[in-house]
């Protein structure tokens, strides 16, 4: 029986590659059908990578189009490769840590907190942009496959803009990706007010947003790829852990505040405060590995690896396939989140 389910993506740097190993195992399982995305930053590449590939080449060529994705960005994908790496690398906690005392890391961490993206001019480009150049943007933007909607962060307004269909451009997801410290803020006519427009990294605003996702023609089940921890059990004392963990906070805030409210439509419609069908019943899911996030840290997100990528795909790939193992059959009948412990 298919189980039709809405994805909400996540950004987080170089972390997004756990989404790419979550991505793929999903894809494998034929009785899933992926029927829309949210998606922010890291998310809104492997948003985008996953229906041009789907488009062209159906399910394989989703997978495909991630690996050619997370190659440009600097994974290794040849197994034989990746499997030497993961035995002689040492573990994910001492990489994180050998990378944050790491002579680029220190250059990128001094360069953004003591120059603004403007002091710099063309250095300030985003790398990224070569490759979301090369997206296929007549699938990208194509009303076949899962509906997408990309996060933005008007920088002027502070408003979350969630772009969709033929407002999807290069430019759009340069602009979910854009972290105001590192990037000068992406700057394009926006369709919708027809007036030249800033925006940011969506995580600000919506990381990813959920509301696009309650249209009354989309399925009730919304799958969220967590790759920042809800919660670190040790306190950050040092300056990177503390601004790390700032970091995450802010960028979970928005999504909290929509789970919040999900929880209380379904307390209202419990209670018979409202009648069932007045308001969507969303069935909230969500894959995740705090575990391993909180092995990671900031430079692990901003300098991306091919020992730390491969071994999130690979968590990715583990925690979707457990989640396919013991919720699967949750899917289209009830949440696997219990959201009322969440806030309680």
């Amino acid at each position: 029986m298919t189980k039709r389910i809405n994805l909400a993506l996540q950004g987080g740097g170089a972390h997004g590659a756990f989404t790419w190993g979550v991505l793929c195992r999903i894809l494998q399982d034929e009785d899933i059908e992926i029927a829309a995305i949210s998606a922010t930053s890291a998310g809104a590449l492997n948003a985008a990578a996953l229906k041009a590939g789907m488009l062209s080449g159906g399910r394989q060529g989703a997978r495909e189009n991630l690996d050619w994705l997370w190659t440009q960005i600097g994974a290794i994908t040849d197994p034989n490769f990746t499997d030497w790496i993961a035995s002689l690398a040492p573990s994910a906690g001492i990489w994180a840590k050998a990378l944050e005392y790491s002579p680029a890391y220190a250059a990128v961490d001094m360069t953004q907190r003591m120059l603004s993206p403007y002091a710099y001019g063309p250095a300030a480009r985003n790398p990224l942009e070569r490759i979301v150049r090369e997206f296929r943007y007549d699938a990208v933007c194509s009303q076949d496959g899962p509906a997408l909607h990309i996060c933005a962060t008007n920088v002027r307004s502070g408003k979350i803009r969630v772009f969709t269909g033929e407002e999807i451009m290069s430019d759009v997801i340069l602009a979910s990706a854009c972290l105001p410290s590192l990037f000068q803020a992406v700057e394009f006519t926006d369709p919708q007010t027809g007036k030249s427009e800033a925006f940011w990294d969506g995580g600000y605003s919506g990381n990813p947003a959920l509301f696009p996702l309650f249209d009354k023609d989309l399925p009730d089940d919304i799958l969220i790829v967590n790759i920042n921890p809800l919660h670190r059990e040790e306190l950050p004392v040092e300056v990177q852990a503390i601004h790390n963990r700032i970091n995450e906070i802010s960028f979970n805030s928005s999504l909290l505040r929509e789970l919040r409210a999900i929880e209380f439509v379904h307390r209202l419609i419990e209670d018979g405060s409202i009648t069932r069908g007045t308001m969507k019943n969303v069935l909230v899911h969500m894959i995740a590995d705090d575990v391993l996030m909180n092995e990671l840290n900031v430079a692990t997100k901003t300098i991306p690896t091919p020992v730390v990528l491969a071994r999130l795909k690979a968590a990715g790939e583990a925690a979707a396939d457990a989640f396919l193992s013991n919720h699967k059959s949750d899917l289209n009948a009830s949440s696997s989140v219990n959201l009322r412990d969440m806030f309680s």
